[in-house]
């Protein structure tokens, strides 16, 4: 890498880059990437939106929820989301180098571990968290997207 990344909290003026990436992750019309938005999560103290600059341009980004817990104490867990690197980029390191990063934040806050879903087609992109350490065979993920949602919610 000519440049050494840089690592830091996702600022407002940093939506449009942002929206740019989403659109690389996703081809989903209803991306809509809010400075406000941002701006706010930088407020929370349970929510990163992560940032990677390289050579001065936001290359990479990701979302880490931390999640409050019982099982294990006050151990959080962390979820990690919309984690992406620039399409031109992907294969220079980047990527390790974001997920390094995450999981620095993540031993700082005492996290139990790390959980993240990646869409079943991208393949490519299992087989980079798998190098990163995670397993895709521990746990079975299940979502249920907001167009299947009902008021009622399920019923026995």
């Amino acid at each position: 890498m000519p440049h050494t990344p840089r690592f830091r909290t996702a600022q407002a003026s940093d939506a449009p880059a942002i929206d740019r990436l989403y659109r690389q992750l996703v081809s989903h019309p209803g991306v809509n990437v809010q400075a406000g938005r941002i701006a706010a999560l930088a407020d929370d103290p349970a929510t990163r939106l992560f940032v990677c600059e390289q050579g001065g341009a936001v290359a990479g980004t990701a979302l880490v929820s931390l999640c409050a817990d019982v099982m294990f104490g006050r151990q959080p867990y962390a979820v990690v989301e919309n984690f992406v690197i620039d399409d031109a980029l992907r294969g220079s390191g980047l990527g390790s180098a974001l997920m390094a990063h995450i999981e620095a934040f993540c031993l700082a806050q005492d996290c139990s571990k790390i959980m993240l879903l990646s869409s079943a087609q991208r393949e490519a992109a299992h087989r980079f968290f798998a190098r990163a350490g995670f397993s895709g065979s521990a746990k079975q993920g299940f979502v249920k997207y907001r167009s299947a949602l009902t008021a009622g919610g399920a019923h026995a």
